[in-house]
Protein backbone atom coordinates (compact mmCIF):
# COMPACT_ATOMS: atom_id res chain seq x y z
CA UNK A 1 0.00 0.00 0.00
CA UNK A 2 1.02 3.28 -0.48
CA UNK A 3 2.62 5.44 2.11
CA UNK A 4 0.85 8.72 2.07
CA UNK A 5 -2.60 7.05 1.54
CA UNK A 6 -1.66 5.67 4.94
CA UNK A 7 -1.11 8.98 6.81
CA UNK A 8 -3.77 10.99 7.75
CA UNK A 9 -1.45 14.08 9.19
CA UNK A 10 1.93 14.58 7.92
CA UNK A 11 4.56 16.52 9.86
CA UNK A 12 4.90 20.07 10.33
CA UNK A 13 7.25 22.70 9.15
CA UNK A 14 8.18 22.91 13.01
CA UNK A 15 9.11 19.23 13.06
CA UNK A 16 11.90 20.17 10.19
CA UNK A 17 12.53 22.77 13.01
CA UNK A 18 13.41 20.26 15.47
CA UNK A 19 14.69 17.68 13.47
CA UNK A 20 17.31 20.26 12.33
CA UNK A 21 18.10 20.99 16.42
CA UNK A 22 18.06 16.85 17.38
CA UNK A 23 20.67 16.33 14.39
CA UNK A 24 22.87 18.94 15.77
CA UNK A 25 22.58 18.33 19.55
CA UNK A 26 23.17 14.74 18.53
CA UNK A 27 26.48 16.22 16.16
CA UNK A 28 27.56 17.71 19.55
CA UNK A 29 27.55 14.51 21.53
CA UNK A 30 29.24 12.99 19.04
CA UNK A 31 32.40 15.97 19.66
CA UNK A 32 31.20 17.98 15.98
CA UNK A 33 30.06 20.86 14.89
CA UNK A 34 28.14 20.07 12.23
CA UNK A 35 25.33 17.53 11.70
CA UNK A 36 25.74 14.68 8.73
CA UNK A 37 22.74 12.61 7.23
CA UNK A 38 23.71 10.01 10.47
CA UNK A 39 22.72 12.44 12.86
CA UNK A 40 19.57 12.87 11.34
CA UNK A 41 18.96 8.94 10.87
CA UNK A 42 20.06 8.84 14.26
CA UNK A 43 17.14 10.99 15.56
CA UNK A 44 14.54 10.98 13.36
CA UNK A 45 12.46 8.20 15.09
CA UNK A 46 12.80 9.84 17.92
CA UNK A 47 11.45 13.36 16.58
CA UNK A 48 8.49 12.20 14.23
CA UNK A 49 7.02 9.18 15.81
CA UNK A 50 4.34 11.39 17.83
CA UNK A 51 4.09 13.54 14.91
CA UNK A 52 2.57 11.55 12.04
CA UNK A 53 -1.24 11.10 12.39
CA UNK A 54 -2.32 7.38 11.03
CA UNK A 55 -5.15 6.59 9.19
CA UNK A 56 -7.52 3.96 10.77
CA UNK A 57 -6.86 1.69 7.94
CA UNK A 58 -3.07 1.57 8.62
CA UNK A 59 -3.34 1.22 12.36
CA UNK A 60 -6.19 -2.09 10.97
CA UNK A 61 -2.84 -3.13 9.63
CA UNK A 62 -0.38 -2.73 12.31
CA UNK A 63 1.66 -0.33 10.31
CA UNK A 64 3.61 2.44 12.59
CA UNK A 65 4.91 5.66 12.63
CA UNK A 66 8.48 4.15 12.66
CA UNK A 67 7.39 1.56 9.88
CA UNK A 68 5.89 4.72 7.77
CA UNK A 69 9.42 6.33 8.75
CA UNK A 70 11.39 4.01 7.40
CA UNK A 71 9.74 3.87 4.40
CA UNK A 72 10.64 7.38 3.41
CA UNK A 73 14.22 6.88 4.76
CA UNK A 74 14.40 4.15 2.26
CA UNK A 75 13.31 6.12 -0.60
CA UNK A 76 14.68 9.30 -0.28
CA UNK A 77 18.59 10.13 -1.13
CA UNK A 78 21.26 10.81 1.12
CA UNK A 79 22.79 14.20 0.15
Amino acid sequence: RETDAMIQNGASPRATLALNLAARGNALMHGRAYATPQDVKEVVHDVLRHRILLTYEAEAENVTSDKIIDKILSVVPVP
